[in-house]
């Protein structure tokens, strides 16, 4: 296993983003996005996607250089249209949209409509929490999960993020899909030979199975026999990024990986940012927060386990990471050297 520097990897994100002739702000926002993922071990959402996204620019899909555009509807509330550019700038431009917002209203949400692929939701409600405010984001996507009960997909893998300011302390961080296990972990699993886990995929007939070559659809979160509940926040992720912005959900979506890379699939999102002293005050909120970690954290645990609050586990991987590198496996790593091949760019120093 490879490792690359964090500071080189961003260096060398944006030689090949700029060098694809894609605008400043896109740039930095894409790798400011995948970077925070891959800090945080997340690659799935991180440096593995840059190969993709050159082929979606290259491809028309996603417009180098967007003009984004936003309106105010009431006080708390905005629309922003991303112009089929890049869903990275158009997460963190919605996010300091509904910090502005909040500023004034203690509350700020913004709908997002025309936009791509934008990574890691977290990235997003993260960026709120670092400037004290309490932060939501969520995306719909293409089917790869089915409904409770259902046969065949239907909604996406529809993440929800959410965080929040520690005092003295790294943000509390959520960022889940709502499918049972991503569908990376499927192809993961197909490509080395290994079953998958009971009760988390089903195969072309809706029949559940374990074999990662039959698996033709995600369960959503909580399984075959409670599914329902996972299906119904996906419902919402949809209705809330979709709906209210006037794209189409994601059954008719055109997958992030088809063959199609001409045609903009008009992905929507949903940004809430909160002001935590328009509710009671900040002293309170601070208070009660430190109280609810320390007291969570202090629980017993199984035996050889560890009660981690959200979050915990990704700082851990980030602090690791930003000592020792960002591990670069064989693929990713042939996949780079690739791109730096085509573009006439040199290939990424290792640690």
């Amino acid at each position: 296993m490879a490792r690359i520097a964090v500071s080189e990897l961003e260096d060398f994100m944006q030689r090949v983003l700029l060098r694809c002739e894609i605008d400043e702000a896109s740039t930095e926002a894409v790798t400011r996005a995948l970077v925070t993922a891959s800090r945080m071990g997340t690659d799935s959402h991180g440096l593995r996607l840059l190969p993709h996204y050159v082929q979606a620019v290259k491809g028309g899909r996603v417009k180098r250089r967007p003009t984004l555009t936003f309106t105010r509807r009431l006080a708390a509330t905005g629309y922003l249209d991303a112009d089929d550019g890049f869903g990275h700038l158009a997460g963190y431009r919605a996010i300091e949209h509904a910090i502005e917002l909040a500023e004034t209203a203690g509350i700020g949400a913004v709908a997002v409509g025309n936009s791509s692929h934008f990574g890691a939701a977290g990235c997003y409600a993260l960026a709120a929490a670092r400037r004290g405010y309490i932060g939501l984001s969520l995306c719909n996507a293409d089917a790869l999960v089915s409904l409770h009960q259902g046969q065949t997909p239907f909604h996406g893998t529809n993440p929800i993020a959410f965080a929040a300011p520690v005092p003295d302390s790294l943000p509390y961080l959520l960022d889940m899909a709502t499918s049972s296990i991503p569908w990376n972990r499927v192809k993961q699993y197909r490509a080395i030979g290994r079953t998958l886990p009971p009760n988390v995929v089903v195969d072309a007939h809706g029949e559940l199975t374990t074999d990662a070559q039959r698996a033709a659809s995600l369960l959503p979160l909580g399984g075959a026999d409670f599914g329902f509940k996972g299906a119904g926040l996906a419902g919402m992720v949809d209705v809330l990024s979709a709906t209210l912005t006037g794209m189409i959900h994601g059954f008719r979506m055109l997958p992030m990986t088809g063959e199609d890379m001409s045609t903009p699939r008009g992905v929507g999102h949903f940004f809430l940012v909160m002001h935590p002293g328009a509710f009671s005050d900040r002293a309170t909120y601070e208070r009660s927060m430190r109280a609810y970690l320390e007291d969570l954290r202090a629980q017993p645990a199984l035996a050889g386990r560890q009660v981690l609050a959200p979050g915990d586990r990704e700082w851990r991987c980030q602090a690791r990471r930003d000592a020792e590198g960002i591990p670069l496996d064989s693929a990713n790593l042939a996949a780079y050297r690739q791109l730096a091949e085509t573009l006439e760019l040199p290939s990424p120093m290792l640690v």
